[in-house]
């Protein structure tokens, strides 16, 4: 579980490891599950297709998002008492689970540009929280996640274009100069939290012949009321559905500015 100084980088960075929270073999059974389940063929909730014979590996092997609506193993693990007690501890309350997702990254797969899980989820009030758990050794040669401490606090950024060479995803966030993520190596069975407005992201993985598997939940605080439609349904952590609204995109977002010789960020119209 977490201890003192675990929950103090919650509060200090935005993020938090609970290291072997899942054991070696436990994590092991979810990797060869899941990929099972991808060479089964496509599901709903897919973002594509598997497709064998393209050149792009993501194509080979595609994320699997929404499992836990149609897989006992995906919805057993979302809402496992472990994840729900690391969660309240540091929130306070039990949140709401929303989304599951699976992560293959395969060899030569491109990583995600930076961003903002809260960008997606739009939960009011409040934010999301994300328990992101290694399925095997996660590095920065296969592309393990880089978060920036102490951007939890900061408002939803505008977004511009991404890299997509090196991103499946065509939008970022910027940041100022001199700031730069850090990378969070992981084993198998380590779970990683993170606010929901904390900017994160991955490279590459430029391994040879190791892959990147992760298995990642989305959750709401407990204290919302909304979420983005495509959240919907919403459970307690004891499986039941709770019946929240739902949230619009839109607003304002922010931009980074000079503040006497430091950034900050100013909020302008979306």
């Amino acid at each position: 579980m977490l201890d003192t100084l675990q929950r103090l980088r919650w509060v200090t960075d935005g993020y938090a490891v609970a290291r072997g929270l899942f054991s070696v073999a436990e994590a092991e059974r979810l990797r060869d599950h899941y990929m099972e389940l991808r060479r089964r063929g496509a599901y709903p909730g897919d973002a594509a297709g598997v497709d064998a014979g393209d050149s792009d590996p993501l194509k080979q092997y595609p994320r699997m998002i929404h499992m836990h609506r149609w897989d006992e193993v995906s919805r057993r693990w979302l809402l496992d008492p472990r994840l729900n007690a690391c969660m309240t501890s540091l929130l306070g309350r039990e949140p709401y689970a929303v989304q599951s997702m699976l992560y293959f990254k395969p060899p030569g797969a491109r990583g995600q540009a930076l961003h903002q899980d809260q960008f997606y989820l739009r939960v009011q009030p409040g934010t999301c929280i994300a328990a992101w758990m290694a399925l095997e050794p996660c590095d920065s040669e296969n592309g393990c996640l880089q978060v920036v401490p102490g951007t939890q606090h900061l408002p939803l950024l505008c977004t511009e274009p991404a890299d997509t060479r090196v991103s499946f995803t065509d939008i970022t966030v910027p940041l100022p100069e001199g700031v730069a993520p850090v990378p969070v190596p992981l084993e198998p069975g380590d779970v990683l939290f993170f606010n929901g407005s904390l900017i994160h992201g991955s490279g590459p993985n430029s391994s040879r012949d190791r892959f990147r598997r992760a298995l990642i939940g989305h959750y709401a605080v407990g204290e919302a009321e909304k979420v983005a439609r495509y959240y919907h349904p919403v459970l307690r952590m004891d499986g039941s559905v709770v019946p929240l609204g739902v949230s619009e995109g839109g607003g304002p977002c922010g931009v980074w500015v000079d503040r006497d010789g430091r950034p900050g960020v100013q909020l302008v119209a979306a």
